[in-house]
């Protein structure tokens, strides 16, 4: 059994990546495939598929089967108004945190 400690240190294992953040906060808005995601990122299937993985393994995202095709959402709602709870907090301690004037995309 992980330790609180543990839990929160793999929740924060998760966000430590750029893209790995990024795929969280698209998920965030609802299910998504590999192809549809790494086009929204500017990355590759391969790269995106790699941090879907992680994600998995982190226990914040699931795979679905779709026939062929495997659709990626979040493991549990609850996770979308924790994300956006958080990203909110980040930007009230530090409002120049995200700028997305420069193109970014962070936020």
């Amino acid at each position: 059994m992980l330790t609180h400690g543990a839990v929160l240190a793999r929740f924060g294992h998760a966000l430590s990546d750029p893209t790995r953040a990024r795929l969280l906060l698209a998920l965030r808005d609802g299910p998504g495939y590999p192809a549809q995601l790494a086009d929204l990122l500017g990355s590759t299937r391969q790269n995106v598929s790699n941090h879907l993985a992680c994600l998995r393994g982190c226990g914040l995202v699931v795979a679905v089967p779709e026939g062929r095709r495997v659709r990626y959402e979040l493991a549990d709602s609850r996770l979308a108004h924790a994300l956006s709870d958080l990203l909110g907090v980040v930007l009230a301690v530090d409002p120049d945190a995200c700028d997305d004037a420069a193109g970014k995309g962070c936020c």
